[in-house]
């Protein structure tokens, strides 16, 4: 006598498994249920990236710093041209606009974190943070260049973005205060960072085409970051950059 035939109620779905960049079994997540999410997430990401604090402390202030120092919107022009006290307090709006969205992206998003669509959504997410403080809708997409909020959006993926940013911090910090540069240490973290990641996946003995994604998110921030500072290289090269002492600076 045959063995009863086993029936199976709804259609049947392929499960897509997949080494994720911790060497792990990652499962795709099905799209239905994520789409609508992950368009709120990213536009609200970019609409709050673009957000110019440090200009509207400024402006609080009574000083359109788009009119004064390096003409930028940034945390930098912003203590140089205000007042230190209120260059940190951009420094940390700018960084925290980076990270509210990828750890409330981090929060919201179904699937575990190898899920590759929710990793794809999640960084998706902090493209937009950046892409809206250098390219904000309100001021005409004329922005900033995107270095604390890399960093907040760094610090909320974690594991990988954030141990690479921890460890591309200090290098800033050493580049920075030996140059007396701001934008010095701009451009060492833009190149520490992806560099960093790629090392700590290694460490963790992951392939590289687990974590390709990882990997060219973090190139292309620290790509565009080169690319805003490209009048400041110009500047570097010729000795003719202001230094973090004197006043007007390069943001």
């Amino acid at each position: 006598m045959p063995p009863p035939i086993a029936h199976v109620s709804g259609p049947l779905r392929p499960q897509y498994h997949v080494p994720d960049c911790d060497g792990r079994d990652a499962r795709i997540a099905p799209k239905e249920g994520l789409r609508v999410l992950a368009v709120l997430l990213i536009a609200g990401a970019y609409l709050l990236g673009a957000v110019p604090f440090s200009l509207l402390i400024g402006l609080a202030r009574g000083v359109d710093i788009r009119r004064h120092g390096s003409h930028n919107i940034g945390a930098t022009n912003l203590g140089r041209v205000v007042g230190r006290k209120w260059g940190f307090l951009g420094l940390a709006l700018d960084i925290l606009k980076g990270l509210a969205p990828t750890l409330t992206a981090s929060l919201l998003l179904p699937g575990a974190d190898g899920d590759l669509r929710r990793q794809a959504v999640l960084l998706t997410v902090a493209l937009a943070a950046v892409l809206g403080h250098v390219f904000p809708v309100y001021l005409g997409f004329r922005g900033g260049k995107g270095v604390a909020t890399t960093v907040g959006v760094a610090l909320g993926i974690w594991p990988h973005f954030t141990v690479a940013m921890a460890a591309a911090l200090p290098i800033y910090a050493v580049v920075r205060f030996s140059a007396r540069a701001v934008s010095a240490g701009s451009l060492a973290l833009a190149i520490a960072f992806p560099a960093a990641l790629f090392g700590y996946t290694r460490l963790r003995g992951a392939s590289l085409e687990s974590c390709w994604l990882l990997l060219s998110v973090a190139a292309l921030l620290g790509a565009l970051i080169i690319v805003r500072h490209r009048e400041n290289i110009v500047r570097l090269l010729r000795g003719q950059e202001l230094r973090i002492d004197r006043k007007p600076g390069a943001d």
